[in-house]
């Protein structure tokens, strides 16, 4: 099991600049996931990603997916598990279990309601 770093307190707020480029290559864990900020109670979270996360759910939100370098699988409940490149997105919708697995160092924007738990319900 992978540890994980997450960070919930937003880095940025309106009306400031933050760059990301500089969040990403500051990134030593193997599992790092930051509130970049949020937008109208929507977080907007940067993760820098390898290993495996452990099987959650959201039961009353979606979470969306977008990777901008590297590769991620998404395993799913009962369903095949969704491979993604980049550029490529995938929304889990509330209540699926799912498990992200990511083989390669990867750079992953998620957006989901800014009170949800990363872990899981």
């Amino acid at each position: 099991m992978t540890d994980y770093r997450i960070e919930y307190q937003p880095l940025a707020g309106a009306l400031e600049k933050l760059d990301v480029q500089a969040v990403i290559d500051g990134v030593t864990d193997p599992w790092f996931n930051q509130t970049l900020c949020e937008v109208d109670g929507t977080a907007v979270r940067l993760g820098v990603l390898q290993g495996e996360f452990h099987w959650h759910r959201h039961e009353q939100q979606d979470e969306f997916f977008l990777v901008l370098e590297g590769r991620m699988q998404i395993e799913l409940e009962g369903r095949e598990a969704a491979e993604l490149g980049p550029r490529q997105a995938f929304i889990v919708p509330k209540g699926l279990q799912h498990r992200p697995v990511v083989p390669e160092r990867t750079v992953v924007l998620m957006l989901e309601r800014a009170e949800v738990v990363a872990t899981g319900d």
